[in-house]
């Protein structure tokens, strides 16, 4: 997790991350939190810190994320300029910028859901819905990821009338919820399904004793950031990823 506690919300939002997305490990390296992602994906294999480092930790780190068998990548927040600079200048190309998502639970769990779309909170997460985010590219890594969430934690499946159509992770974190993995079939893609989903999981979070809750997404993801707009949530930060090129020496 970040190596020591801020005030800046962003920061705050990615302690929220390590606690409803969970690494497979943790292990500190001098100023880096590393983490072992065990096919979970960028979020939970990335190193971290918000210390001011040095090129041989800088390269420390990188060899460390090696002997664990993963490519060398560091998520920065907005306010860390001066390591982003440096990584760029040692040839880490940037890679997916992510904007962070907060809003109050209640004010999302109040609003309507959209007609026709339902959705059911389910623990353990069915076969249908693995099926489901398994369409999206959603695999056992990252399921295993969600097993790995120590406070309440649901799924969520969302139905288009009859029709098994959508699922959703969301979990709690210091009184935040987070909402990972939506995923919406391809044929029920423009239902409102996606905001029902939302609400949903809103619900649940207000329910557990959460008063704000959180997403985040890709710069890139067009369809998710304007349905969190939509929604009324609000973009209180950013980060991305530096990773080190494949023909970068090692």
């Amino acid at each position: 997790m970040t190596t020591q506690a801020a005030a800046d919300p962003t920061k705050r939002l990615m302690d929220v991350v390590d606690g409803t997305w969970p690494a497979a490990d943790y292990m500190a390296i001098g100023p880096w939190c590393l983490r072992r992602g065990a096919g979970g994906g960028k979020r939970v294999s990335a190193a971290s810190t918000d210390q001011p480092v040095t090129p041989a930790q800088i390269a420390a780190a990188a060899a460390a994320m090696q002997d664990l068998g993963q490519h060398p990548l560091f998520r920065l927040t907005g306010d860390q300029q001066a390591l982003d600079d440096t990584l760029a200048g040692q040839g880490y190309r940037l890679v997916d910028p992510v904007n962070v998502y907060l809003a109050s639970a209640t004010a999302m769990a109040t609003q309507p859901l959209p007609p026709a779309c339902s959705a059911m909170e389910i623990w353990e997460p069915l076969a249908i819905q693995k099926e489901i985010w398994a369409e999206g590219g959603i695999g056992p890594g990252r399921i295993a990821v969600m097993e790995r969430a120590r406070g309440p934690r649901v799924s969520l499946l969302g139905r288009w009338e009859n029709s098994p159509a959508a699922t959703a992770f969301v979990a709690l974190h210091d009184g935040v919820a987070m909402l990972h993995a939506l995923e919406v079939r391809a044929d029920f893609r423009g239902k409102r399904l996606g905001y029902a989903m939302m609400i949903r999981a809103a619900a649940w979070a207000q329910a557990q004793g959460a008063e704000e809750f959180s997403v985040i997404c890709t710069k890139a993801n067009v369809a998710g950031n304007a349905l969190y707009s939509r929604l009324g949530m609000t973009v209180i930060g950013s980060y991305h990823y530096r990773e080190q090129a494949p023909d970068a020496p090692q």
